[in-house]
């Protein structure tokens, strides 16, 4: 099915309006309609992305995801089943002059039914349920990827499973194992597994998105003079060089040093987040030496 942007696949730039993202669909749907292009599989090909592209950008809450999450991201939280349940065109082929008592159960399967995508509507066949449970990994495994050992009930039986989860898994993200949900009825196909992820937090390091925030103490004197420092990040330490004059709250920037990006061949970053440190008590010699200070201005 569709691998490539949906925006792309429907010749549209991210931000179409609805109306215009149904016109883009209904010229691209007539023209690689299966019944204008007999036997062209790759006709039939590019309908099948057209229409899967469609029943998600043409879909608000599914949109959403999909413009939140980006490809990858979607497609480990919506299966082929959950993109297509409701999605009904009907009027625009009518409107074209074709019919759709079966196109849709012909290129996509017997599964699928208009009005109710796959498994529903009232068929013979349809999906079994679909089950889910929650994952939790840790902050260090959601960093860098990780094979995790799952049981679950199915059919009053227990089952185990090792599921690879991906690095830069981030709490929410939902996977899917296919087949592993309660069998299907009549004939059809069984329901799937879904593995809610939920990331642990770390004490020594903050998400933020891809990028990671790590606080540090300075003593007055090095943020005022600037200095040099050993940090932590989750593939060992980095020195940085800290500025003369920084100011409480400034982040000082690792590049790349972040989550990996899901799906993507990038990474964020790791901030270092410089605070002052104000010791409660000082010494005779010290409190001496801040008050000549304070004299001088600073």
């Amino acid at each position: 099915m569709a691998a490539g942007d949906y925006y792309e696949i429907l010749g549209l730039k991210k931000g179409a309006t609805p109306a215009e993202i149904k016109k883009a669909y209904r010229k691209l749907a007539v023209k690689y309609h299966p019944d204008k292009n007999p036997g062209n599989k790759e006709a039939e090909e590019r309908f099948k992305e057209i229409n899967e592209a469609y029943a998600v950008l043409s879909d608000t809450k599914k949109k959403e995801q999909y413009d939140q999450f980006g490809s990858a991201g979607f497609h480990q939280r919506f299966s082929q089943e959950d993109i297509f349940r409701g999605f009904d065109v009907g009027d625009i082929f009518k409107d074209a002059g074709f019919g759709t008592d079966d196109i849709f159960s012909r290129i996509f399967g017997g599964g699928f039914q208009q009005r109710g995508g796959f498994g529903y509507g009232g068929g013979r066949r349809s999906k079994g349920e679909d089950y889910s449970m929650e994952l939790a990994v840790s902050f260090r495994e959601a960093f860098s990827g990780c094979e995790k050992r799952v049981a679950f009930a199915r059919g009053g039986e227990r089952e185990e499973l090792s599921v690879k989860v991906p690095a830069g898994v981030d709490t929410g993200a939902r996977l899917r194992v296919q087949g592993k949900g309660g069998p299907g009825r009549g004939g059809g196909q069984a329901g799937d597994l879904y593995l809610d992820i939920k990331v642990a937090s770390d004490p020594q390091f903050h998400r933020e998105g891809d990028d990671i925030v790590v606080e540090r103490l300075l003593r007055f004197s090095e943020a005022a003079l600037g200095t040099s420092m050993e940090v932590p990040t989750l593939e060992g330490t980095k020195r940085i060089k800290v500025p003369a004059g920084i100011q409480p709250g400034t982040k000082i920037r690792l590049k790349g040093q972040g989550f990996p990006r899901m799906g993507k061949d990038v990474r964020g970053d790791l901030f270092v987040r410089i605070n002052i440190q104000v010791p409660e008590q000082l010494t005779g010699t010290q409190r001496e030496l801040l008050e000549q200070l304070a004299g001088k201005g600073l």
